[in-house]
């Protein structure tokens, strides 16, 4: 494991502490239930990547890998309890070490990081590295689409998504579109990625806001 694997660790729990302080100050004290969020969306995950054996069905694997993410959001907010994001990545990075393996069958896989999740109440890392090995998800493209979303969330929440003021689709698109086309001009190595990428988004929404008023 890498210096820049610490570094992307760290820079995704500061920013998940911030998300979740976004919502609730004292969203540590709240206990809230991480690990049944994780269980939710990981069934949602199976649906796209397909367990009927009655019907042929094809893995969606970019929605597949969008609700990875997902649970990557509430399993960090599952680490986070456990301290500061500089001591917690760390042994965040001990733990995916120790997942590390091959390619396997991703459906039982998955159930037995939906078992382990719900026995522990706790997020198992090494689980979850064994479900990016499944689906051949770099730890870089992890860091890179959830610094995306994580920015977006944020970025909602800072212009009325919560009393239903904000509108996500302007200039005819959805603003996940316009993230994905800021996030293609950006360097996801500097160290101010997510400012840069949360900056360019902030001044494209107000142009458009502006424009229209």
């Amino acid at each position: 494991m890498s210096q820049a694997m610490q570094t992307q660790l760290q820079t995704m729990l500061a920013l998940q502490d911030q998300i979740n302080t976004l919502v609730n100050d004292d969203w540590r004290a709240q206990n809230f239930p991480w690990y049944r969020a994780i269980w939710v969306e990981s069934a949602e995950l199976l649906e796209h990547y397909g367990w009927k054996w009655w019907k042929k069905q094809q893995p969606e694997l970019d929605q597949v890998k969008l609700e990875l993410v997902d649970i990557w959001h509430f399993g960090l907010s599952l680490e986070l309890q456990r301290g500061v994001p500089e001591q917690v990545a760390k042994q965040m990075q001990a733990e995916l070490k120790a997942g590390q393996c091959a390619a396997g069958d991703f459906r039982e896989n998955l159930e037995k990081f939906t078992l382990n999740t719900l026995a522990s109440k706790q997020f198992d890392l090494a689980g979850f590295a064994q479900l990016l090995a499944d689906v051949e998800m770099a730890f870089d493209e992890l860091y890179r689409r959830y610094v995306g979303k994580n920015v977006l969330n944020r970025f909602r929440q800072d212009n009325g998504y919560k009393d239903g003021s904000y509108v996500k689709n302007w200039q005819g698109r959805e603003d996940n579109e316009h993230l994905a086309e800021i996030a293609a001009d950006l360097d996801t190595g500097a160290d101010d990625y997510s400012e840069q990428l949360y900056s360019a988004l902030q001044s494209r929404y107000r142009e458009t806001t502006a424009a229209t008023s």
